[in-house]
């Protein structure tokens, strides 16, 4: 009784609609929605609205395009995320990225250059306020 809780708790805990097995090779252009995990290998591009998980043995090769990425296994190619990019420690992206938040944990291998979004108007503007004021201040 107390087991099986237990095991629904870990299984629910992973909102994944689609799953690319470790032992998967997928060559082509990925295109959807929703929240997958790639384990296995993706030769080709993925513009994807929603989440990407990738784990340890997963590879993708070819650029990336999502909301939210986590990445413990490797990249070669460009990624856009419109939110937050995590490369975990086990993690290697070789290219370019350009993201709105980023986190890269200790031991992550990151060979690129990075490019954060623009952050909100209002902030740019509360800035060029700042410079304005201080110019007339001398």
């Amino acid at each position: 009784m107390f087991g099986r809780k237990k095991e629904e708790k870990s299984t629910r805990s992973m909102d994944i609609d689609s799953l690319i097995g470790e032992n998967l090779v997928i060559k082509g252009k990925i295109k959807g929605s929703g929240n997958i995990r790639i384990d296995g290998r993706v030769e080709g591009d993925i513009d994807y609205d929603g989440d990407i998980s990738l784990g340890e043995t997963g590879k993708i090769i070819g650029d990336v395009c999502c909301d939210n990425l986590t990445a413990a296994g490797s990249i070669n190619g460009n990624i856009k995320v419109k939110d937050s990019f995590v490369l975990l420690s086990s993690g290697v992206l070789i290219g370019d990225m350009e993201i709105k938040s980023l986190v890269i944990r200790e031991d992550a291998k990151f060979e690129g250059s990075c490019k954060m979004m623009d952050a909100p108007s209002n902030v740019k503007k509360l800035n060029a306020d700042r410079l304005n004021k201080k110019e007339e201040a001398r």
